[in-house]
């Protein structure tokens, strides 16, 4: 049976095969049933658009993708879009359950889009959602994409749209929060680790740093970008990705060593500081501390390392 995105409702499967034909297909495998009233081709239920596709349909004629599944229909993967994310009008009797996470709202009809075939709200109303809802690195990896995918000359005006549904939201909480994270996106990160490794920095109470920031050699030309520094402190954070830099561990470190040897205090990070920022913090501390300065406003004897937060800074 040959379905768009390889999954249907049941009833539908019902009608083209027969029901006899759909319960030996279940039982057999032929068919998978990943939630009630919803059958899909067992070769492609891992693949993320069927996933998302059985879902929808579990959800019913008034779901939409929402949140982070919505963000993947429309090219943006920072985050993982499973379990899929419905938004569901108020009054519907959809429930969260297994693999499926169901939110209440308003303004379904003026936000729908349709992406690859499927109902969707809009870009603008996703990333005005994670921003005051989810996991703020989360949120800022994503706009981070969205603003990458747009020439420069036009990203501003897209943030403005941003901001214009963030104060235009019916709920306003999260709105101050996500208001801040969104001007710190900037859609020069690399990659969503470079975004959530910013987060963290601000989130300890440090200065925001510039964005893939581009040295010059001695005749003008680029020569460098680092991932987050403070160019007139001469201090740097560079993300090492691991399996996105194997090829290049050696140009990498011949880099890093160029740096300090200009001066710079480089920082290098990694995965494992993704989870733990405590030696991030520390050594952050050290570089302002040599530089003359302490970023929280107390003395050079009074620096001592805080237990990590899960928000952003006031």
């Amino acid at each position: 049976m040959d379905v768009p995105h390889g999954a249907c409702l049941r009833r539908d499967a019902v009608r083209l095969i027969g029901e006899k034909r759909v319960r030996s297909a279940i039982a057999d495998g032929t068919f998978a049933t990943p939630w009630p009233g919803v059958v899909v081709d067992p070769a492609r239920a891992a693949e993320p658009l069927t996933v998302v596709a059985a879902g929808l349909l579990a959800g019913g004629p008034e779901a939409r993708a929402s949140g982070p599944t919505a963000a993947f229909l429309h090219g943006l993967d920072a985050v993982d879009p499973t379990p899929v994310d419905l938004l569901v009008p108020y009054g519907s009797t959809r429930r969260t359950g297994r693999g499926l996470v169901v939110h209440n709202g308003r303004d379904l009809v003026d936000d729908t889009t349709e992406i690859h075939g499927l109902p969707a709200l809009c870009l603008g109303r996703v990333l005005s959602d994670v921003l005051c809802s989810r996991r703020h690195q989360d949120a800022l990896a994503l706009v981070d994409q969205a603003l990458a995918r747009l020439p420069p000359e036009q990203r501003e005006a897209f943030r403005a749209t941003l901001h214009d549904r963030l104060r235009r939201r019916p709920d306003p909480r999260g709105t101050r929060v996500g208001a801040r994270l969104l001007d710190l996106a900037t859609g020069l990160a690399e990659s969503p680790a470079e975004s959530w490794m910013l987060w963290r920095i601000v989130d300890l109470g440090f200065p925001v740093p510039e964005v893939n920031h581009s040295m010059n050699d001695v005749q003008g030309r680029p020569r460098w970008r680092l991932d987050l520094s403070w160019p007139a402190l001469r201090i740097a954070v560079e993300y090492d990705g691991r399996l996105a830099h194997l090829d290049r561990t050696e140009l990498d470190g011949m880099r890093v060593q160029a740096l300090r040897g200009l001066g710079w205090i480089v920082i290098v990070v990694d995965v494992d500081d993704l989870r733990s920022t405590l030696r991030v913090e520390r050594e952050l501390h050290e570089a302002f501390v040599a530089r003359g300065l302490d970023p929280r406003g107390r003395t050079a004897g009074a620096l001592r390392p805080r237990p990590h937060r899960e928000r952003l800074v006031g």
